[in-house]
């Protein structure tokens, strides 16, 4: 299943996520993925793991042709030339000639002005061919609003935490509205066992409306849920690293959610952000130097 982005480029709408993935799993669930039939691979420099990502793609066999990846510019490389730069590390490491989507990490909202010259190296980039299509990530409506009153291309998506818990509506209808593609992070609720955000918290996973649901189509709670983002049009980009996870993380294309089962998901949402606020300035996030390929 393809998403056209607003900039005509088509994207298999579920992708295998790869955050909190240790870099020795990574290769090995990246090369499971692809076994199982994905197309769409996320990363980020932030992660530490994308030389790992590079090497499963080449160990699977699938051609790069044929894998759709996307990776994401971590904040202390923003800036003009640091933002190219930061290109050179991630295809290096990725061992590619090109990215099919390079996206901001963080909105830095206290440094924005450095998100402004990212992002206009971000359209440099596209320009060059260098990447297929640009982006943003826990960009909040004011931040969309703020760079795209500064820069020439919209974004082509906007990753953000996205779960039945929290389905930020006021995102969702930004982006909507300028044809942004919204993409969910956390799909399946996997925030709740985010680190360093607190620990009261409830498991998605286990809720007792998406179990009937799954119940009734004879699937698991998290395939319901990355139903639920398929069929409200939105990419979700699901991580495990077990094979059998992943493999059943893409088993979602042959059932359907009737109106009712999305609306009783829909009514979970709670409001509470589990991930962290991208409004919040965290120095620290600027100390985290990238390595170079």
């Amino acid at each position: 299943m393809n998403i056209t982005l607003n900039n005509g480029v088509t994207m298999p709408a579920l992708g295998l996520g790869v955050f909190q993935s240790a870099p020795e799993q990574t290769t090995a669930a990246v090369e499971a993925a692809l076994a199982a039939g994905y197309r769409h691979i996320d990363t980020a420099a932030a992660y530490g793991n994308e030389r790992e990502v590079g090497e499963g793609i080449r160990r699977s066999g699938v051609d790069r042709s044929d894998v759709f990846i996307e990776t994401k510019v971590w904040v202390s490389d923003y800036g003009y030339d640091q933002t190219l730069h930061a290109w050179e590390k991630a295809a290096g490491k990725l061992g590619v000639g090109h990215l099919d989507l390079f996206i901001l990490h963080q909105p830095a909202p206290d440094r924005f002005e450095k998100t402004i010259a990212a992002y206009k190296a971000l359209e440099t980039l596209l320009a060059d061919g260098r990447v297929r299509a640009i982006g943003v990530s826990n960009f909040m409506p004011h931040h969309l609003t703020d760079l795209i009153a500064e820069t020439g291309i919209v974004p082509a998506v906007n990753q953000i935490e996205l779960h039945p818990y929290f389905t930020q509506p006021d995102v969702q209808a930004i982006d909507a509205e300028h044809g942004i593609l919204t993409q969910a992070w956390s799909p399946i609720g996997g925030i709740t066992f985010y680190p360093g955000w607190g620990e009261d918290r409830r498991n998605v996973m286990a809720d007792p409306v998406i179990a009937a649901v799954a119940g009734a189509h004879g699937k698991t709670p998290a395939q319901v849920m990355l139903r639920w983002h398929l069929q409200q049009g939105r990419s979700a980009i699901p991580k495990s690293t077990n094979p059998a996870r992943i493999a059943e993380n893409f088993d979602v294309f042959n059932f359907e959610l009737s109106a009712g089962d999305l609306a009783a998901l829909d009514a979970l949402d709670a409001g509470v952000r589990n991930g962290p606020d991208p409004d919040e300035a965290r120095e620290e996030r600027f100390a985290m130097a990238i390595p170079e390929a």
